[in-house]
C-alpha cells in the first residue's frame, strides 16, 4: 500500500512540474520571439522601444516595450515569475520522491562509485549550490561583458558538472543532475537576477527616479541565456527513459553534444522569428546536425566480441534473472520498492526473457542501467553470458 501511495504521489507531482514546466517555457519562447519581432514606426509613444502588431484567438493585440519603463505603470501590472518558480520547486520535490529517497536505487551505482546513498545526496545538494554561485559569478565580473568569451564559459560549466556527476552518480543520476544543474541555473536567473532587477526600476520609476538601463540590459541577458538551454535541458530531464543515454560511460560527451544542437536549433528559430536574412544564422543548421548525429553515432550498439562462441544454456540464463531480474520483475516483487512489475515486465521464465529481449540488451547488457544502482551486484561476465543467450538464435 505504502508503495501505491507513493507512485500516486510521484505521478501528482510529476504532472504539476511537467504544467508549470510548460507554462515556463511558453513564456520564455513567446517574449524571446516577441522582443525579436518588435518593429521601429513612425510614430511610436516617448520611450518605447518598439512595437508589434499580432493576432490570434480571433483578435488583434498592438505590443509596446519600453526600454526602462513608462512614465507611469497601472496597478494590474501582470509579473511573470510563478512559472519559474514552481517549474524549480516542483522539480526538487520530484527530486527527491524520486531520487533521494531511493538514492541506493536510482542515484548510486556501485560499478561507478561505491557510495552511501546520504554522500549521493550531499553531493547532488552541492552540486547545484555551487553550479548557481560560479555561473552567476561569472555573469557578474567583467568576462560577462563579452558574450562569445562568456557561452563558452558556461559551456565548460556544464560540460564539467557532467564529468564530475558522471564520475560519482549513476548513468540515470548523472544525467538527471546535469538537467536539474543547468535547470536550477534557468530558475535562479527569475529569482535572484530578472525579477529583481525589474523590481528595482519599478521602484525606481514610482520614486521619480531615472531607472538605471544597466539593470534591463542584465535581465535581458539571463533571460536570453535561459531560452538557449531550454532545449537541452528538456532532452536531459527525459534522458532516464533511454538507456543508450543513461548507459554510456562517458556522459559527458552526450551532453555537450545536445547542449551544442538544442541551443544551435534554438538559435535558428531565434533569427527566422528575427527576420534575419537566412545567411546570417544557416551556419547554425549543420552545426546542430552534426552535433545531434555525433550524439547518435557515439551511442549506437556495438558488436561485443565477447559474446561470439559463448553458450549459455537455458538454466544459466534463468539464473541469472532470477538473481538480479526477478527481484523486481515478477508477479509479486520481493523488492520493497514496487507493488508489481515495473511497466508490467515479468522476468521469470524462458519465454519472459525472448519476449522481453531487446529491452533487456539495451538496459542491462549494452548498458548497466538494470539492475537498478546495480544494488545486486550484476558482473560484467553474467551481462556477457544474458546477451549472449539473447543475441543468439532461439532453439
Amino acid at each position: 500500500m505504502a508503495s501505491f501511495v507513493f507512485e500516486w504521489l510521484n505521478l501528482l507531482v510529476r504532472w504539476a512540474h511537467m504544467i508549470v514546466g510548460i507554462g515556463w517555457i511558453g513564456t520564455s519562447f513567446y517574449f524571446i520571439a516577441l522582443d525579436l519581432s518588435l518593429r521601429k514606426r513612425e510614430v511610436m509613444r516617448e520611450g518605447v522601444a518598439g512595437t508589434a502588431w499580432q493576432v490570434h484567438g480571433g483578435g488583434f493585440y498592438h505590443v509596446e516595450k519600453f526600454l526602462v519603463a513608462p512614465k507611469e505603470l497601472p496597478a494590474d501590472l501582470i509579473w511573470f515569475r510563478w512559472e519559474a518558480y514552481l517549474t524549480w520547486v516542483t522539480g526538487f520535490i520530484l527530486l527527491i520522491l524520486q531520487y533521494y529517497l531511493n538514492a541506493d536505487a536510482y542515484l548510486v551505482s556501485t560499478s561507478v562509485m561505491p557510495l552511501l546513498p546520504a554522500q549521493a545526496v550531499v553531493i547532488s545538494l552541492l552540486g547545484l549550490v555551487l553550479g548557481w554561485v560560479v555561473y552567476d559569478a561569472l555573469c557578474r565580473s567583467s568576462l560577462g561583458d563579452n558574450t562569445p568569451l562568456l557561452a563558452a564559459l558556461v559551456f565548460a560549466l556544464i560540460m564539467l558538472s557532467a564529468y564530475g556527476y558522471g564520475s560519482l552518480l549513476s548513468g540515470r543520476g548523472a544525467l538527471i543532475h546535469v538537467g536539474a544543474f543547468i535547470g536550477t541555473i534557468m530558475a535562479f536567473n527569475v529569482f535572484a537576477v530578472i525579477i529583481p532587477n525589474q523590481r528595482k526600476i519599478t521602484a525606481a520609476l514610482l520614486a521619480g527616479r531615472a531607472p538605471d538601463p544597466r539593470l534591463g540590459e542584465i535581465g535581458k541577458q539571463r533571460s536570453v541565456h535561459n531560452n538557449y538551454l531550454t532545449l537541452p535541458v528538456l532532452v536531459l530531464m527525459v534522458s532516464n527513459h533511454y538507456p543508450m543515454l543513461t548507459g554510456h560511460p562517458e556522459p559527458w560527451w552526450i551532453v555537450g553534444l545536445i547542449v551544442v544542437g538544442g541551443a544551435g536549433v534554438r538559435h535558428v528559430i531565434n533569427r527566422h522569428e528575427a527576420g534575419d536574412p537566412f545567411a546570417r544564422f544557416a551556419w547554425a543548421i549543420p552545426v546542430a546536425i552534426v552535433a545531434l548525429a555525433a550524439a547518435v553515432w557515439i551511442t549506437a550498439p556495438r558488436s561485443n566480441p565477447a559474446l561470439a562462441g559463448l553458450v549459455v544454456s537455458d538454466g544459466e540464463a534463468l539464473t541469472i534473472a532470477a538473481r538480479h531480474c526477478a527481484n523486481c520483475h515478477a508477479a509479486r516483487p520481493v523488492h520493497e520498492s514496487f507493488d508489481a512489475a515495473p511497466k508490467g515486465v515479468v522476468l521469470t521464465s524462458i519465454d519472459d526473457l525472448r519476449r522481453h529481449a531487446e529491452q533487456i540488451v539495451a538496459q542491462s547488457v549494452n548498458a548497466d542501467v538494470m539492475p537498478l544502482g546495480n544494488e545486486t551486484g550484476m558482473t560484467v561476465e553474467e551481462r556477457q553470458k544474458l546477451g549472449a543467450f539473447l543475441l543468439g538464435a532461439p532453439p
